[in-house]
C-alpha cells in the first residue's frame, strides 16, 4: 500500500512538468533577428571644375623606324645588337649577294643581247626588209632590259642596311641565315635627334579637354621621384579601332637616363574644364560594370533600404567615376561593400 501510494504521488508532479514545457512563452522558441548590415554613404555631386586630370603612358622615342631589304634574300650578317648606339651611316645588315649578283649579271647579258638586236633591226629596217612595228617591238625589249639593269644594280646597292642617321637599336628582328622577304623589319632603331615622347592612350572625353602645347608634369618614377615638366605635342585625330582610345604624344625635355619603354604618369595642367553637371561617385560603389554601365546601391531614407540601379558611366579616374545616367545630385549610395547588399535590404546607416 506504501507503494502505491508513492506512485500516485508522482503522476501528478510528472503531469504538472510536461504542462510546464508546453507552456513554454513563444519568445523562448522565436529565431533570433536578422541583424543589419552597416554601410557607408557617398553623395552623389559635381564632379570638380579642375581641368587636371592624369594618364599613364610609355616613353618611345619620337621617330622609331623599321629598317628591310628592297628585296628577298638570305642574311649574310647583323651587325649590331639591341641597345646600341650607331651613327649616321654605319652598316647593320647586309643580304648574301650570291642571289643579287647572279640577278644583275643576268640583267646585263640580256640587256646587251636586245641592244644588239636592235643595231641589226635597224639596219634591216633601213633597207625595208622589215616593218616598222616590229622594229618598235625590238625597241621596247631593249629599253625594258635596260630598265632590270637599273633594277638589279639598286638591289645589290642596297643589299645592306645602312643607319638613316644617329640612333639607338631597338630591336633585332632577324639574325644570319634566314631568308627574309623584301620590306620585312630586320632591324628597328630610335632616331635620337627626334627626341622623347611620352605617348598616352586618351578616352574621347579627356581628349576633348586636351590641346597643342598644353603643360604636363610627367613622373618617370623609374628615374626619379621628382616630376619633369613637358609640354603637349600632338593630338590623334582618330581613335584607335581595338580600344577606342586617341594617342596624345607629350614631348618630354632631354632628360638623363631616358629609354624607349620606361612607364611615365602624366597630370596635364590647365585643360578645358569639365562640362557643366558632370557628375562622380566613388570607384568602390560601381558593381556589375560593363562596356559603359553599372550598378549602384541607393539608399533610401524614408524606408532604411537601398534600391540597385543602372547607371552610364563615362570617364574614370583617381577622383571617381563620372555617371552620365541614372544618378541625381543629390543622391546617396553606398560607397563600400556592396558585394554584401541585395536588392531592398534593409541597412543600418554609419555615423
Amino acid at each position: 500500500m506504501r507503494v502505491l501510494r508513492t506512485a500516485k504521488t508522482w503522476a501528478p508532479l510528472a503531469a504538472l512538468a510536461l504542462l510546464s514545457a508546453c507552456s513554454k512563452p513563444a519568445a523562448e522558441t522565436k529565431a533570433p533577428a536578422e541583424q543589419l548590415i552597416t554601410v557607408s554613404l557617398a553623395h552623389v555631386g559635381a564632379a570638380s571644375a579642375s581641368s587636371e586630370f592624369s594618364a599613364t603612358g610609355t616613353v618611345r622615342f619620337k621617330r622609331e623606324t623599321a629598317l628591310s631589304f628592297n628585296t628577298n634574300g638570305r642574311i649574310a650578317a647583323v651587325s649590331v645588337v639591341e641597345g646600341q648606339a650607331v651613327v649616321a651611316g654605319q652598316a647593320l645588315a647586309r643580304l648574301d649577294p650570291t642571289g643579287l649578283d647572279a640577278a644583275s649579271a643576268a640583267a646585263r647579258a640580256e640587256a646587251a643581247r636586245a641592244s644588239a638586236d636592235l643595231v641589226r633591226l635597224r639596219k634591216l629596217a633601213e633597207q625595208g626588209w622589215i616593218t616598222r612595228p616590229r622594229l618598235e617591238a625590238a625597241e621596247a625589249s631593249a629599253a625594258a632590259a635596260r630598265a632590270r639593269v637599273e633594277q638589279t644594280g639598286f638591289d645589290v646597292r642596297f643589299g645592306h642596311i645602312v643607319a638613316p642617321t644617329a640612333g639607338i637599336v631597338l630591336k633585332r628582328h632577324l639574325e644570319p641565315g634566314q631568308v627574309v622577304a623584301a620590306g620585312q623589319p630586320v632591324v628597328t632603331i630610335g632616331e635620337i635627334a627626334s627626341g622623347y615622347v611620352l605617348r598616352l592612350p586618351l578616352t574621347d572625353t579627356d581628349m576633348a579637354r586636351i590641346r597643342l602645347g598644353q603643360r604636363a608634369s610627367v613622373l618617370l618614377l623609374a628615374l626619379s621621384p621628382q616630376p619633369i615638366f613637358a609640354t603637349v605635342s600632338e593630338v590623334g585625330a582618330r581613335s584607335d579601332d581595338r580600344t577606342g582610345t586617341f594617342q596624345v604624344e607629350v614631348k618630354l625635355p632631354p632628360t638623363p637616363g631616358l629609354r624607349s619603354g620606361l612607364i611615365g604618369r602624366a597630370t596635364m595642367l590647365g585643360g578645358a574644364p569639365l562640362a557643366a553637371g558632370t557628375l562622380k561617385v566613388p570607384a568602390t560603389a560601381i558593381f556589375g560594370a560593363r562596356a559603359d554601365e553599372g550598378f549602384v546601391y541607393v539608399f533610401d531614407a524614408k524606408t532604411g533600404t537601398v534600391k540597385a540601379r543602372m547607371v552610364g558611366i563615362g570617364n574614370v579616374s583617381d577622383g571617381g567615376v563620372e555617371i552620365v545616367s541614372g544618378l541625381a545630385a543629390g543622391d546617396k549610395v553606398v560607397r563600400s561593400g556592396v558585394d554584401r547588399l541585395r536588392d531592398g535590404l534593409k541597412v543600418r546607416v554609419a555615423a
